[in-house]
């Protein structure tokens, strides 16, 4: 009694103090999420019923690796958000992964099964304890006649083979059972190795004149998210467009489960930052040999600092002060002297994360090498920063897994044409050449090509090295026949002066099996010198088109249904005899 009272009016004093607030829980539903490149920015609401002035509510379900900085908090029906709080929780239900209870869950339904097989085998086993028993006969007791004896011996081989047999299978089922649950463990055993992030919480206060119904939205973005594009290329024939079915294989593994959310894809990258670059002076000094000598039975090493200007003398400096010295290069650099260092392995690769020239991508400070999402983050992209809205809500599970998500579908006007390089491959390749694929927003991706309702093979988009002209290979068709051979007849050797001059010539036969007629780029290739005493002459091109910087040839010809056509072409190599080309 005496302590009721007591609460009740320590309650009252600090409600007329105005230091009380309401103070409630809250689990967020996670409505939408923009996955990046590299990373995600989640969005989840929840409606809370709110008193009079202070409020203080602890928002469940929020993924632990949030970015802090990140975190915007809006609410409705005039309400305030005064402060907020991020916090880790450290509840017993939330330091398992969820993939880890859906397995166990699976395990522990499986094992049940084992139960009424193992009842089977225990009773298979006394019946056969049983069957062996009855043979024994009482030494005492006179046997059973001969003919007896046979029969019942008859009778409980048969028995206790179908015994068994029923045990073996039996066992069987058992051992099957036990083969999935090692799987399962196997696999719980791998969830484990993961750092699984357990959850967080966000204790905001909010501030209401009147008690209200208020909706709340948290914005916030995680790194442990992305995708990379993919493409399913379709044509159905030569006089089609071509379909692109854009696809994207996203990932997640924020703690947090994506349940029917509305997914947006942007092609940037948050975690690059949007601070500009700034070059530091490069200073130039010729090297100083190190001086290495013994004190107090201490081996140092001095190294002499080079001149900084003609006022200032040469002094000694060592190596702890070469060690802990400002530098501008990271990652394997070996100093020589102050402000020149020996370059290796970590080429361009600034302190600041920035990148100094070329296509060289750094993120958080360390350079991006073989990387599936290196290559989507390309500045000179004409993709970059272009979003795509999934219509239909998807659930992404926080397994960091691949999940594929179709998002739009194109098509464009192509035109198709043969081409063949018959000294790397015999065969023909249907193209299809895209020439407005600028407005396609292709990022570099892989391809999976269809072509008249058939599945060709797997290909690639890299828009990096695009210029003017798209062209996507369709496979390879058969009924365009080219062999490409070696004119021995016109090949020769001769010497002349100081000189050796060898000839070579080949023959493309192409040979159209289709009724229709086809066009087909043909291309080979004559070598190119680098060395002024071997001189490429006597060239014979048959009208082909000439790259002199590469020595590549191109046909394009023109086949009739069931025509045939031979392109010859050859060159003369010179150079001093007594040597070998290679």
């Amino acid at each position: 009694m005496y302590r009721i009272t007591i609460n009740l009016l320590i309650a009252i004093v600090l409600c007329t103090s105005g230091v009380v607030y309401a103070q409630t829980s809250q689990k967020l539903t996670v409505e939408r999420a923009t996955v990046f490149i590299k990373g995600a920015e989640m969005v989840s609401t929840a409606k809370v019923t709110l008193q009079k002035g202070e409020n203080e509510v602890v928002f469940s379900n929020v993924a632990a690796n949030a970015n802090n900085q990140s975190i915007v908090v809006n609410a409705t029906n005039g309400v305030s958000v005064q402060s907020l709080t991020f916090q880790n929780s450290y509840t017993p239900t939330a330091t398992a992964s969820p993939r880890i209870k859906e397995m166990e869950d699976s395990i522990a339904a499986i094992a049940k099964k084992k139960i009424p097989i193992g009842n089977k085998i225990a009773v298979l086993d006394q019946q056969l304890t049983m069957l062996q028993n009855s043979g024994k006969t009482d030494d005492e007791k006179p046997g059973p006649a001969v003919a007896e004896l046979r029969l019942m011996l008859d009778l409980v081989n048969e028995k206790m083979e179908g015994l068994f047999n029923q045990k073996s299978k039996a066992e069987l089922e058992l051992a099957a059972i036990d083969a999935r649950i090692a799987g399962w463990q196997k696999q719980i055993a791998e969830e484990q190795q993961k750092a699984y992030l357990p959850g967080g919480q966000i204790a905001v206060k909010l501030y209401s004149r009147d008690a209200t119904l208020s909706n709340i939205t948290i914005t916030y973005i995680v790194p442990n998210a992305g995708w990379s594009p993919t493409y399913d290329i379709l044509v159905d024939d030569v006089k089609s467009p071509v379909k692109f079915y854009y696809k994207a294989n996203i990932f997640q593994n924020s703690g947090i489960k994506w349940n029917n959310v509305k997914l947006t894809l942007s092609t940037g990258n948050p975690q690059e930052g949007v601070q500009a670059p700034t070059l530091t002076p490069i200073y130039l000094a010729f090297y100083v040999p190190p001086v290495t000598y013994a004190s107090n039975n201490t081996v140092v090493t001095e190294y002499k600092r080079p001149l900084v200007d003609k006022y200032k003398q040469s002094s000694m400096m060592t190596s702890a002060e070469i060690k802990n010295s400002p530098t501008t290069q990271t990652n394997d650099m070996a100093g020589l002297s102050p402000g020149v260092y020996q370059q290796r392995r970590g080429a361009g690769l600034n302190a600041d994360g920035s990148r100094s020239s070329g296509n060289l991508y750094v993120i958080d400070g360390a350079q991006l090498q073989n990387s599936s999402m290196s290559q989507y983050v390309n500045v000179d992209n004409e993709g970059v920063n272009t979003t795509f809205d999934i219509e239909l809500p998807y659930t992404i599970p926080s397994d960091g897994q691949q999940h594929l998500v179709s998002v739009k579908r194109y098509e464009a006007p192509a035109t198709y044409e043969y081409y063949a390089a018959p000294k790397a491959d015999k065969d023909a390749f249907l193209m299809a050449k895209i020439t407005d694929w600028q407005d396609l927003n292709l990022l570099p991706g892989q391809t999976n090509i269809f072509y008249e309702g058939t599945y060709i093979g797997q290909g690639s988009i890299d828009t990096r090295n695009i210029k003017d002209t798209m062209s996507i290979s369709l496979g390879r068709d058969k009924k365009i026949v080219i062999k490409r051979d070696r004119d021995k007849k016109l090949h020769s050797v001769k010497t002349i002066g100081t000189n050796a001059r060898e000839e070579f010539a080949y023959n493309i036969t192409v040979r159209n099996t289709r009724k229709e007629s086809i066009t087909i780029l043909l291309q080979d290739q004559i070598p190119v010198s680098n060395d002024k005493d071997i001189v490429i002459d006597d060239v014979q091109l048959s009208k082909a088109e000439q790259d002199e910087a590469t020595g590549i040839l191109s046909w394009p010809v023109t086949l009739k249904g069931n025509e045939t056509k031979i392109i010859k072409f050859g060159y003369t190599v010179k150079y001093p005899k007594g040597n070998t080309i290679q």
